[in-house]
């Protein structure tokens, strides 16, 4: 998706930070007011779908995000104009170690992070090895933080995911069936995210990420699992987590695992709404974010 920042587009705000051996991307819209100026910065996570990206994810949050924080969209490892390593160590392990020093890199001390199901679990990762580099969080269907109580596992959202790639290979008709079964209404998701999600997942380099690791792994990316849910009671920050009503992806019983174990969680529940609330319920997601990030 293309969207137009205030005096700037995705373009401007691109680029590139080395961090060790891996080079990531980022969209940074900088501190344009005296509130972001003074707030922490606010760091974008996005989710592990094929296509995904930080821009695809979150580039219809950042303009009303952008008037209260710095904000860092970040292509996670494996996704975007990111490098794509094979990670052999735990995908989540592996991501907060890089975004600890993705803020060494940028000179950030500490940051609110924004993740969503993907990035919600490096998320959770960041906050249990990294805690004095995360101030607040806001969790959207976050993976890995939790155990289906109820729903059966895997979800049917996580089997399109997972079979994207799979039988036939990628096709539009896959893409929109993904876009299906994150949301509540699709009609309500732009069109050009089927052709620009599509477009991502099937470039050279994405195909050859996902050939490398299926070789590795599986098509399901079996590597190494890690149950960040044995943890999340250690995670003392204050978080926000959010969850749509009717997410196929990561069913909502699973907030209720995180709810009870995490010692300072809130929960906000959107109704008519799948896996995306940042973009199914874009102002309300955001005006919610804003309040609970900047809050005594």
């Amino acid at each position: 998706m293309t969207a137009t920042l205030p005096g700037f587009t995705a373009s401007d705000t691109s680029r590139f930070v080395q961090v060790g051996d891996v080079r990531i991307h980022l969209h940074d819209t900088g501190a344009r007011t005296a509130a972001a100026a003074a707030a922490p910065p606010l760091v974008l996570l996005h989710g592990g779908g094929p296509g995904a990206s930080g821009w695809s994810n979150f580039s219809q949050n950042v303009p009303g995000l952008a008037e209260h924080f710095r904000v860092l969209v970040v292509d996670q490892p494996g996704y975007g104009q990111s490098d794509k390593p094979i990670v052999t160590d735990g995908v989540w392990t592996f991501n907060a170690k890089v975004l600890a020093g993705l803020f060494d890199e940028l000179g950030i001390e500490k940051a609110h992070l924004i993740g969503n199901s993907l990035g919600g679990g490096t998320s959770l990762k960041t906050a249990l090895d990294y805690p004095d580099r995360v101030a607040r969080m806001v969790l959207m269907g976050p993976a890995g933080g939790a155990i289906n109580m109820i729903s059966p596992d895997p979800s049917e959202g996580l089997k399109v995911l997972f079979g994207f790639y799979g039988g036939t290979g990628p096709s539009l008709e896959k893409m929109q069936n993904l876009i299906n079964v994150m949301t509540y209404e699709p009609t309500n998701v732009p069109e050009s995210v089927l052709h620009d999600r599509f477009a991502a997942a099937t470039s050279p380099d994405a195909l050859a990420y996902v050939t490398k690791f299926f070789e590795k792994f599986g098509a399901k990316g079996a590597a190494l699992p890690e149950e960040l849910w044995r943890d999340v009671h250690r995670i003392n920050h204050k978080t926000l987590l959010t969850w749509g009503r009717d997410d196929r992806v990561l069913p909502l019983d699973s907030a209720f695992f995180m709810l009870k174990r995490m010692p300072d969680a809130r929960l906000h529940v959107f109704p008519r709404c799948g896996h995306w609330a940042q973009l199914e319920h874009r102002d309300e997601f955001n005006q919610l974010a804003v309040t609970f990030l900047s809050g005594p």
